[in-house]
């Protein structure tokens, strides 16, 4: 047996096939059914439209687009046992708000915890060493210090003028409006904008 077909074998066996992948669904009122399970978790009733129903005990949120529309195209996926991979969609939430308001708060109580992202209220300092930018800073979760090793790459500013911080470790940092920071503090984040 050659090499080439040694490796088409093994990966015949090793990749699910596409078939069996799930079809991802839009997801309304009217076919799933949100709650919170008995270990405080997210779990989904879903209904398909043959009227059989399918029970995930614990689902995972996540934004399609978290920084310009925190509340639409909410992917919600099976949980993965693989550590740092997401579980297979299961369907697309299009508005938040198509929900009642006790599942809104379910899904806004996990996606906070996804995506805590504190506002910086106030910058203290920043000093640059050796290729680095260490910030000293006031946020809406206190006071933090963070390194990055590019701001004019990890500071990036929206279309709406909000300002948007990725630090070394993977962190999020906004500034919702870099005018109303004092003087001081405008000056330093002024020449990344």
């Amino acid at each position: 047996m050659n090499d080439t077909k040694k490796k088409d074998e093994l990966l015949d066996d090793d990749i699910p096939a596409l078939d069996d992948r799930r079809v991802s669904v839009p997801l309304t009122p009217e076919n799933a059914r949100f709650y919170r399970s008995e270990g405080g978790l997210i779990s989904l009733e879903l209904t398909a439209e043959d009227g059989e129903r399918e029970i995930f005990e614990r689902v995972a949120v996540y934004r399609a687009f978290p920084v310009t529309s925190p509340d639409e195209f909410l992917s919600v996926r099976e949980v993965s046992i693989i550590k740092n991979e997401h579980g297979q969609e299961i369907g697309m939430v299009r508005r938040l708000s198509d929900f009642d308001e006790p599942t809104q708060r379910l899904f806004l109580e996990e996606l906070d915890r996804r995506y805590f992202t504190p506002e910086i209220t106030k910058i203290n300092s920043v000093k640059e060493k050796f290729g680095y930018s260490y910030w000293d800073c006031e946020t809406t979760a206190g006071h933090i210090v963070f390194v990055l090793n590019n701001p004019f790459s990890n500071i990036r500013t929206l279309i709406d003028g909000k300002v948007f911080i990725n630090d070394i470790d993977g962190n999020c940092f906004t500034v919702p409006d870099p005018s109303k920071l004092d003087a001081s503090g405008y000056k330093k984040i002024e020449i990344y904008l």
